[in-house]
């Protein structure tokens, strides 16, 4: 396995091109990262430095991301709310990660393709930093969106059809810019990486049974897994690991469609749809390959739920005080119907992701 020093720009491996991943000195780590240490550490994502890039203390681009509350819904789901954070979306775990290190490394233009959330963390953090954006965005993302990254000073360029048309648009107008997109470079994963560990220290480092998931470009998901995993290499954790699931829209479901025919990546010719939860609107992965090998291996699956299911979970959510995203509320109906589908027990402990608030969604409300 080849390695590469972390004092310049990385983006994909350059000898195959696949997903780049950040490896620590765990041994050393463990010695200073323990369940009693963490107690007295600041309540942001920053708390795990140990486990987190170098990046000297003047160029660490942050707003306090990090440590949302995990809540205990009427029904005895646990859920997690990343709508608290900076942004209102756990894309900001990523971007402050990844953009510090940009801005430690040198860089001083960032670019993302985005089906929204993406976006508007990266424009936020840039403008926090110091350095320009320019984020491509499909012409369905919700205006409320765009105007948010003009706000921060960001160059949006919108473009007809999805996320990875955005993609191909914006790889024609880079300009001396650094790619930020999803897995194509290794920060974002390791912000997004903090969603496990603050999972396991937030219920006691007894882990749920399962952790259901919305997914669209999977970079949350691969993050939690890869945090247990190093979790267990530090002795926080054992070698037990809650069931991964991962929802998505019945409109756009690749990872859904790789299990159900027993595929090892979603098919790169998988037709795109529409669907009001746009972060979901991923038809072909780049982590793929990735997604559907975590999923088997612990044990969990995939599910697929229509907008107005979601919609319906919107509603139930606020009912509770949590105004949810569409992306995150689809979680809640996915639970519904693995629960129907035996996949997980009426007993079971399960934590539900909300992955961003419900406020930037405000045409889907009647």
């Amino acid at each position: 396995m080849r390695g590469f020093a972390q004092d310049r720009p990385l983006g994909t491996c350059p000898d195959c091109g696949s997903i780049l991943s950040c490896l620590y000195d765990y041994e050393k780590a463990k010695e200073t990262l323990t369940q009693e240490s963490l107690r007295r550490r600041q309540k942001t994502l920053w708390r795990y430095s140990e486990v987190l890039p170098g990046i000297a203390p003047q160029n660490v681009v942050t707003l306090g991301e990090g440590m949302t509350p995990v809540v205990r819904l009427k029904s005895g789901l646990l859920l997690k709310d990343d709508g608290l954070i900076p942004t209102g979306t756990f894309k900001a775990r990523g971007m402050a990660v990844a953009v510090s290190k940009a801005k430690d490394l040198g860089l001083k233009k960032l670019v993302v393709p985005s089906a929204g959330n993406a976006g508007s963390a990266l424009a936020c953090y840039a403008a926090r930093g110091g350095l320009a954006a320019r984020v491509f965005m499909p012409t369905e993302t919700p205006q409320s969106i765009v105007k948010e990254c003009v706000q921060y000073g960001a160059e949006v360029v919108q473009v007809e059809g999805n996320i990875g048309d955005a993609g191909a648009r914006m790889r024609t107008q880079m300009d001396g810019y650094f790619d930020m997109s999803t897995l194509k470079e290794p920060y974002r994963l390791e912000g997004k990486k903090t969603m496990g560990y603050e999972v396991a220290e937030q219920t006691d480092f007894e882990l749920p049974g399962a952790i259901i998931y919305p997914t669209g470009g999977g970079t949350g998901l691969l993050g939690m897994w890869k945090a247990l995993d190093e979790m267990e290499k530090l002795g926080l954790l054992g070698s037990d690991r809650p069931k991964m699931f991962s929802v998505q829209s019945e409109a756009c479901a690749p990872i859904v469609d790789a299990l159900d025919t027993g595929k090892d990546a979603p098919d790169p010719g998988f037709p795109d749809g529409t669907t009001i939860a746009v972060g979901l609107r991923v038809p072909r992965p780049f982590a793929g390959k990735q997604i559907v090998a975590v999923l088997r291996e612990s044990g969990g699956g995939a599910v697929a739920v229509p907008d107005p299911e979601i919609l319906e979970a919107m509603k139930s959510l606020a009912k509770e005080g949590v105004f949810a995203s569409p992306e995150g509320a689809a979680t809640l109906a996915g639970h519904r119907r693995l629960l129907e589908a035996g996949a997980v027990a009426r007993d079971e402990e399960v934590l539900l992701y909300n992955t961003g608030t419900g406020l930037k969604y405000l045409d889907l409300v009647r």
